[in-house]
Order: C-alpha cells, then sequence, then structure tokens
C-alpha cells in the first residue's frame, strides 16, 4: 500500500483528498501546518508528498526546499491557487516534481500521483548496478559480492562505479585518470594501476571468478572469466 503525506491547511479540501485516495486504496496521513509535516516526516517515510504552498505558519515552496535538502528521492506535488508562471518555476526550482493549481479534478491529481510514483519508482530499481554476483548500490555508496560486503575508500567506490556502468568494455587509463580523478594521465606514473588492484584485491578476494581484467597496451576491462 503506498503512502501520502499530505500537507494542507485547507480542512474541506484535506477531506476530500484524503477521501478519494483512500478509496483508491492508498494509506493518508495528513498535516495542516509546516510543524506538523516537519515532525510527521522525520517520524516516517512516504511515498509521495502532497504539499500546498499556502500554509499559516509558512511557505510550501520554503518547506519543499527544507525537505529536500534532506530527501532527495521522494516526489513532491505542490498544490496552489497560485497560477502565475514564476510560481510554478519557484516551486519546480525548490525540488517539487510537479504542480496542480486548485481548483482540479480529482481524477487529474490521481494521474499526476501516479505518473510520479511510476518514474521514482523506476529510478530506484536502476540504483542498483549489477554485475556477477557484484552488486554496487549508488544511493548507499555501498557493493557486496554474493552477499559479502565490501568496504570501499571514496575513490575505490567512483573507480568500481565506472567499471560497473562500462560492463565489458575496455576502460584506458587515460579515459579513467579523467573520469576518477578529473585529471590527465601522467604516463610516468603508475597510480591507476595500484588503485585498480586495491580494488580488485577488495571485490576478488576469497573468489576464484576474477572481474577485472588487465589488456595488455590498452587498458582494463570488467568481464567474466574465460569470456
Amino acid at each position: 500500500m503506498n503512502r501520502i503525506c499530505l500537507i494542507e491547511d485547507e480542512q474541506k479540501v484535506a477531506a476530500f483528498i484524503t477521501k478519494g485516495l483512500e478509496e483508491q486504496g492508498y494509506s493518508v496521513k495528513t498535516a495542516g501546518d509546516g510543524a506538523s509535516a516537519n515532525k510527521l516526516l522525520q517520524q516516517e517515510q512516504f511515498d509521495l508528498l502532497i504539499m500546498d504552498v499556502m500554509l499559516p505558519d509558512t511557505n510550501g515552496i520554503d518547506l519543499c526546499r527544507s525537505v529536500r535538502q534532506k530527501d532527495t528521492n521522494t516526489p513532491i506535488l505542490m498544490l496552489t491557487a497560485l497560477n502565475q508562471v514564476h510560481d510554478k518555476v519557484s516551486g519546480l526550482k525548490a525540488g517539487a516534481d510537479d504542480y496542480l493549481v486548485k481548483p482540479f479534478h480529482f481524477s487529474e491529481l490521481l494521474a499526476r500521483m501516479e505518473a510520479l510514483m511510476r518514474r521514482n519508482k523506476s529510478a530506484e530499481e536502476n540504483h542498483v548496478l549489477t554485475f556477477d554476483d557484484l552488486t554496487l548500490d549508488t544511493w548507499s555508496k555501498t557493493a557486496e559480492r554474493a552477499g559479502k560486503k565490501i568496504t570501499l575508500t571514496a575513490k575505490e567506490y567512483t573507480l568500481l562505479e565506472l567499471f560497473m556502468q562500462n560492463p565489458n568494455k575496455i576502460l584506458s587509463r587515460e579515459y579513467i585518470a579523467e573520469k576518477v580523478w578529473e585529471i590527465g594521465f601522467d604516463t610516468g606514473t603508475n597510480f591507476i594501476d595500484v588503485y585498480v588492484n586495491y580494488l580488485r584485491k577488495k571485490i576478488e578476494r576469497d573468489f576464484k571468478n576474477k572481474l577485472i581484467h588487465t589488456v595488455i597496451g590498452m587498458g582494463y576491462i570488467l568481464k567474466q572469466s574465460g569470456k
């Protein structure tokens, strides 16, 4: 069951939306001002936030901006009686994903909600990179192989992410230096080889199947052994 947080100070509007969403099978929690909304958001996780711009104790755009500083993933749909372009732009720049002007048809609200959650679900499914038995969660910045957690430094993580975004492709030392360190590659140094070896030891230790292979004279490739 999808959980919705509705932040709306007009009781009739809040009751109308809540009733309609619950009839559609959603679980709805409501807040009538910014303070109670912040408290609710600290206590629970939601699949979507519906947020009015005009609240009694704060501006909804400021609240949206505050929420986005802590939560970059949960979709936010803003409701407002303001129909000016600059008002919409302000809301979107503050971190809202969509904007619906009052009065509105409930069917449109529902369609916009479903589109936002569908888009967010797709993004969630794509945030985990997988190759063979190796997984990399790009949100939590964690790696596992066959369920075994692998502790990586910041640069080792970035290097592994680059390999997993480009499986079965030869990555030159020049390309790795540019993407991971944002510098040109100095042929007089071996720091790329050193970091690749650090990463190899961490992801291949205790495993017979090696994943990062050297291509002599060209660079490195992430591929399954024997292929």
